[in-house]
């Protein structure tokens, strides 16, 4: 290892160029000069030879305020720029200043104290003789030091190109905080430059870095959380870690989470990822549709796609899937053809339950996207009409959006044998005193061993006779009276007082079947101790037979 190297933190594996401290020479328009320019007799007597300008930069406090070392690069305020450069480092081994140089939270306010204007003049002060005095604390005096040349032993060039800053620094107080620091300066292969190059930091999170480090303020703001997050991991900093990832936490939305997702899978931050996820399951309409969403890698577009709790209906996740895809394949500088779309998808493509949408979905969207081959579209559409249902690659497993423990309710006290089947439907009328959303139904399966049953289940408004939800499936039963789950595609959301009517349509051998029915069924929250109560009646007009006394449909299942 060469002088100035050390080695990085472990908790993430950036890709930055160059080491930290490189021990080069400066050639920079920025640099200043060396000398701290403090006082030199121990008599209190500044010397005429020692009185040298002392440029200070602003940031530094109220002595020294109004000087800086150089002008910080523009940084860019709007999330879709920020994302549209973090997906262009995508594809890296690590993190760089590259991912996250502009990285903005739009629209956010913070607390904290905002970042400090550029100086866009250097101004050069007399030096401040017997300054300790002013300061009381040990805080106010260290303070004081930040971004200061008073007794600086070192200078850091921070940035890249005509971005390039010179910030002094000081040794001791850097390795007091940071351990990698401690390990620049002090180890075994400690870097002697007083110098040091540091091209992958933007200057404005290091400043926000040091002035942690001197005083423990937290500098941060939308624009600069990326960067001083960045910046603080690869010092190894985690109190400074900390409040970035909590500022990100106060300030998730829907439409910055999928960028702060990425940036969290980024920087292994799981917990933030965690809420982000979360946000976009309640959101995920929304999240979906927003700009920064076909920015994010393959691995997160996965990661969103295999999850059971989007609140969205498939059809609007294929479509933005092939946004993705297209974004995806002008990155690569691919023609956005079908055939291209198709491979820069890859295992996401399997992730789209195309089982779960309509027929109607179907037909006017992937069945004419030609991103599907001919088979799985002939696949889908026998899967979609014919009974049994031929296997698909698809996923068909229903999604559900809600949170909580699932209920459920029996509404019958005994069971029978015998209940045929002739292609009607067994429906009951049920209404509920509170807000719910209905899952399923469990229903009875046949009497004469193992058999597998087509059904086709419906939640309708009765009022209006409209279909609220439904799914033609099927599902198999082992010969036994319990009850089997016959789920829908999405949650069926059911206002309290409102009449509806449950319907099932079953295909196969008699059944197993209720008596001994209850009018009205309560079901009491174990945790909160909420009550919801149903009460049944029976549904006229073409019924299979069930009742309120006796019939199919025995149990609802939902969450409140």
């Amino acid at each position: 290892m060469a002088a100035g190297e050390y080695s990085r933190p472990p908790s993430l594996n950036f890709s930055g160029p160059g080491p930290l401290g490189n021990g080069q020479p400066s050639n920079s328009g920025y640099s200043m000069p060396t000398s701290n320019g403090g006082p030199t007799g121990a008599t209190g007597g500044v010397q005429g030879s020692a009185r040298r300008p002392n440029p200070q930069s602003g940031p530094g406090g109220g002595e020294n305020a109004g000087v800086a070392a150089g002008t910080p690069p523009t940084v860019q305020n709007s999330i879709q720029q920020a994302s549209v450069q973090s997906a262009a480092a995508r594809g890296a081994s690590g993190a760089t200043a590259s991912n996250v140089s502009a990285a903005t939270v739009p629209g956010t306010h913070s607390s904290l104290s905002s970042a400090p204007p550029a100086a866009a003049v250097l101004v050069y002060r007399e030096p401040v003789y017997n300054w300790q005095a002013t300061k009381s604390t040990v805080k106010e005096r260290f303070a004081f030091l930040f971004n200061n040349e008073v007794l600086s032993d070192v200078h850091f060039l921070v940035g890249k190109g005509m971005g390039v800053q010179r910030i002094p620094a000081h040794r001791f107080v850097l390795a007091v905080g940071s351990a990698v620091f401690d390990a620049m300066f002090n180890g075994g292969m400690a870097t002697t430059s007083t110098e040091i190059e540091l091209p992958d930091v933007e200057p404005a999170a290091f400043l926000a870095l040091l002035k942690f480090l001197y005083s423990d303020e937290v500098q941060i703001g939308p624009e600069t959380v990326m960067t001083t997050l960045y910046t603080a991991k690869k010092y190894a900093v985690p109190a400074l870690e900390a409040h970035c990832v909590e500022f990100l936490k106060k300030n998730l939305r829907a439409d910055n989470a999928f960028m702060l997702l990425t940036q969290a899978r980024l920087f292994d931050e799981p917990q933030l990822a965690s809420l982000c996820l979360e946000n976009i399951d309640k959101n995920t309409g929304d999240a979906l549709a927003a700009e920064g969403f076909t920015d994010i890698d393959l691995d997160t577009l996965v990661a969103v796609l295999e999850r059971d709790t989007l609140g969205v209906r498939e059809v609007r996740l294929f479509v933005a899937a092939v946004r993705w895809a297209e974004a995806e394949a002008h990155r690569q500088q691919l023609q956005p053809t079908p055939e291209n779309k198709r491979r820069v998808l890859g295992k996401a493509l399997a992730l789209i339950r195309f089982p779960l949408m309509t027929i109607e979905e179907f037909a006017a969207g992937p069945a004419q996207s030609s991103i599907l081959t001919d088979r799985e579209v002939v696949s889908l559409f026998l899967h979609f009409t014919v009974n049994p249902k031929p296997r698909v690659e698809f996923i068909d497993r229903p999604r559900c959006c809600l949170r909580g423990k699932e209920c459920s309710i029996t509404r019958f006290g005994q069971v029978e044998s015998r209940w045929g089947y002739s292609g009607t439907s067994d429906r009951i009328r049920f209404s509920v005193n509170r807000r719910i959303f209905v899952v399923g139904f469990g229903l009875y399966g046949s009497i004469h061993g193992p058999t597998d049953y087509q059904v086709n289940i419906q939640i309708i408004h009765t009022d209006s006779n409209t279909v609220l939800g439904q799914n033609d499936t099927g599902f198999s039963c082992d010969g036994t009276s319990n009850t089997f789950r016959v789920m829908f595609k999405e949650p069926v959301e059911i206002l309290p007082n409102v009449n509806y009517t449950a319907c099932a349509t079953l295909k196969g051998p008699d059944s197993h079947y209720g008596t001994k029915g209850m009018r009205k069924v309560t079901h009491e929250s174990s945790s909160t101790g909420t009550k919801t109560c149903f009460t049944f009646c029976y549904a006229a007009g073409n019924n299979n037979g069930t009742s309120v006394e006796d019939g199919q449909i025995p149990e609802v299942i939902f969450y409140t």
